[in-house]
Parts: C-alpha cells; structure tokens; sequence
C-alpha cells in the first residue's frame, strides 16, 4: 500500500503533456524511424523525359537537347528509324550532382528484321561529353563516364563464321544483349568484340518486337552500380548486373543515342524518370565516399590500361626522391665548406 502511495506521489509531480502534443511527438517519432530504415526517392524532373516531351526540342527552355534523325511523337522519342545508316541522341541539358540517383528506362526496340538480321542497338548515357556523334551506339568513343549498351546485333560471332575460325559454345553469347562500361577517356569500345575488353558485366535480354513493355534500371547508390530488367510483362525486376565499387564524378550529363548500319530497328524511348536516392551513410561511409574526379572501380583495373604506365611512374617517383636526397646532400656538403672557410676568414680577422 505505501509503495502504491508512494508511486501516486511521484506521478502527481510529474508534467502529462497534453494529448495534441503526444500525437505529434508520435507522429515524429513515426516519421523519423520510417527514414532511417528505408531509402527515399524522389523524382527529379529536370533530368526526367516523359510524355508529352513538351520540354523537348531546340527552344530555350528545352531541357533536352536532340541531335541526328530523332523523331519525337506524342507516344514516344524514336532515335532511329528501322532503315539503315541512321544515328539519333537525347541529352539532357543539366549536369547531375546527385550522389545517389536511380535511373528508370522504359523503352521499345522493333523491326521487320528477324533473328539477327537487325541492328545495330541503342546505349543509355552517364558522361562527361554531350551531343557528340560517334561510333559507339551514335556516340562518342573514348568517352569520361558510364554507358550501358543495349547490343542487338553479334559482331564478333559473325565475324568467326566468316573467317571460318573455331567458335566455341562456351564464348558464345545470346543476342541481343546488355553490358555496362566505365571510361576514364582512354577507353575504346570494341565493336569487333562486341565491347567485351571493356565490360565490367552484363545479361541477354530478349527486348525485341514484344507486344508488351519493357523497362531497364540503372541504380548508383554507394558506389554500388546495379543493373536491372523488366522486360517479360511480369512487372518484376531481374538482376543483370552488379558491380560494388564504382566511382562515378558528379555533374555529368544523361543522355540516350542510338545507330543503325546495313542492319536496322526502331529505337524508342517512351519514358526517362531519375529518382534521387535518399540513403543514410555511417561516419566510416561518409569518410570513404568522398568526391571523384575521374571515373574507376575499386579493386579492378579498368581494361585498356597498360600495366606499364604504373611501373613508369613508381620508377619516376622513386628517381625524384633519390636524386632530391642527393641535391640535399650535396647542398650540405656545400653549406659546410662554405661554413667553415668562414670561420677560417673570421679567425684571420683577429690575429
């Protein structure tokens, strides 16, 4: 009974907030638990293209930039057309500083060509460069950033077969197919290979002449770029690729580019919607995830790069530290010499 007492006493003394106040703090306490645990997206519509592409064009407030035989219709933004020879590009005319971003791709890839007679393939754009026409998809080779490629056509299996050179089963690919690049700008694509020294990872997507949609995800999220797929109507993702340690600058430009050759398709892009991703990072992550100014992954050399420029520059900074330790030695043997004929004229002095 006293302590019942006692308990009465202690909660007489003590300051109820008013019911209004308490839904808030709840409410608070909600909200920021829900933040901590889970990621946040929000659509960035500056860097975002979608229907009706009023923000398309050659006008002053356009925010996307087109270039080569593009075709903009109300149901779509078609790259090139199924006839050969063409080349079309979209950019964006704003650099991105998102660190964390998610870029979603619904796209459309048609022809009259069955099997492998199409071509050549479309590539979604993170770089440096902008609007500049070339070799790679209708872009710029040797470029400074991330592309993604959407291969339809093999070159290098047909070029086997027609040098009549053993192709083994196990080097075999199923066309068309998506791979991923980093460039620090000394890269080259390889048609010949079908980009293979240079890829960092890739998958087969079945794209072409589907009755229903298909959609690709590029995802940078602590340096962690993934790859993923939607592309058989079931409105689920399936992983393409996944590769951790990717240092991609800020202030680079999104941009999509497409070619055809003696082979050709319809490149469509319906939609471009970047999401920036909210996500919470440790004092240690904060500390290892600083700014980058030329593209690489971590632990991997970047393919192209010759070994040799390595050992060069460890020999180079190994010569700057031994003949400046024998510019410093030498420079004291001089500073004693000159010390000690000075003290040799000041005992003259006073004789």
């Amino acid at each position: 009974m006293a302590a019942v007492e006692q308990q009465s006493v202690r909660s007489k003394g003590r300051w109820k907030a008013p019911g209004w106040l308490r839904c808030v703090w709840l409410v608070a306490v909600l909200v920021s638990s829900v933040s901590t645990d889970q990621t946040e997206e929000y659509l960035k519509r500056e860097h975002s293209l979608s229907k009706p592409y009023q923000g398309v064009g050659s006008s002053a407030s356009s925010l996307w930039d087109l270039s080569g035989n593009v075709l903009v219709t109300p149901q779509y933004v078609r790259l090139t057309p199924d006839q050969q020879s063409k080349q079309g590009a979209i950019w964006n005319r704003l650099p991105c500083y998102l660190r964390d971003w998610e870029l979603q791709v619904h796209f459309k890839i048609h022809g009259q060509g069955k099997k492998n007679l199409n071509g050549d393939g479309f590539a979604i754009w993170y770089t440096k460069e902008r609007m500049q026409q070339g070799p790679v998809f209708g872009s710029k080779d040797n470029f400074f950033g991330l592309g993604i490629f959407v291969d339809t056509y093999p070159n290098e299996e047909k070029q086997h077969e027609v040098s009549k050179k053993r192709y083994t089963p196990g080097n075999q690919r199923v066309f068309p197919y998506v791979s991923a690049m980093v460039s620090n700008g000394s890269l080259t694509y390889d048609h010949s290979r079908d980009g293979r020294p240079t890829e960092l990872g890739g998958c087969t997507a079945m794209v072409r002449n589907l009755n229903h949609d298909t959609f690709l995800v590029i995802r940078y999220v602590k340096r962690r770029l993934t790859v993923m797929l939607d592309i058989d109507g079931k409105q689920e993702w399936r992983d393409c690729l996944d590769v951790p340690g990717v240092r991609l600058p800020r202030g680079y430009y999104f941009g999509s580019s497409a070619v055809t050759g003696d082979l050709s398709d319809n490149h469509d892009v319906i939609s471009l919607k970047l999401y920036q991703i909210t996500v919470e990072r440790s004092p240690a992550e904060e500390k290892m995830d600083k700014e980058v100014f030329i593209p690489s992954v971590d632990n991997m050399k970047l393919p192209g790069v010759d070994d040799s420029s390595e050992g060069m520059s460890g020999f180079a900074i190994f010569l700057i530290v031994f003949f400046s330790l024998l510019g410093l030695v030498f420079a004291g043997v001089i500073l004693l010499i000159v010390y000690s004929k000075w003290q040799e004229r000041s005992r003259k002095r006073f004789y």
